[in-house]
């Protein structure tokens, strides 16, 4: 049975030479499982989106736009200095408290832009930097508050340390 393409608006259309006919092949598929599911919402998920840097360069970002209840890692937290101890030691106050109540991954390694990305590309919707004005070094007014940016609009507000846990769990629910 030979079976060509036939140029036309259907570009899935083809013509059986032998029967003289036109068919559109198709499958059904009979089985639904884990796997598939996850596939599909990755397959939705994903995007690669052309932006602009603070220097005025463009790049590409990767990110994974899952339903942030969807999203396997819920919340990065990052110390903006590794090798500030009272940056870290803050940051793993914050990474434990948020633990028992969702998905957290810990990030202290490359500058906090590259962490972010790490992060758009897992799909993780928030992301939680403790930084100088955190520890109150500057500004006391700030003390005890966090920089907290989501993943799809990269926008960043301040939040105290203590509202946190309501505020993320609203978001991820």
């Amino acid at each position: 049975m030979g079976k060509h393409a036939e140029h036309s608006r259907k570009p899935l259309e083809y013509y059986d030479e032998e029967t003289k006919e036109k068919f559109l092949p198709h499958v059904v598929e009979p089985s639904a499982g884990c796997d598939r599911t996850i596939l599909a919402l990755i397959c939705e998920a994903y995007e690669e989106e052309t932006i602009t840097n603070d220097k005025g360069k463009e790049e590409t970002r990767t990110v994974l736009r899952f339903q942030p209840r969807m999203a396997p890692v819920k919340c990065g937290v990052f110390p903006l200095l590794k090798n500030k101890p009272e940056l870290v030691a803050k940051a793993r106050e914050v990474q434990k408290m948020l633990t028992p109540l969702m998905n957290v991954f810990y990030d202290e390694g490359g500058a906090i832009g590259r962490r972010y990305r790490r992060q758009d590309e897992i799909g993780t919707p928030y992301g939680v930097t403790i930084d100088f004005d955190t520890l109150g070094e500057e500004n006391p007014d700030l003390k005890d508050t966090v920089t907290i940016r989501e993943r799809d609009s990269m926008k960043q507000e301040r939040i105290a340390i203590k509202d946190l846990p309501m505020f993320l769990l609203e978001k991820i629910r």
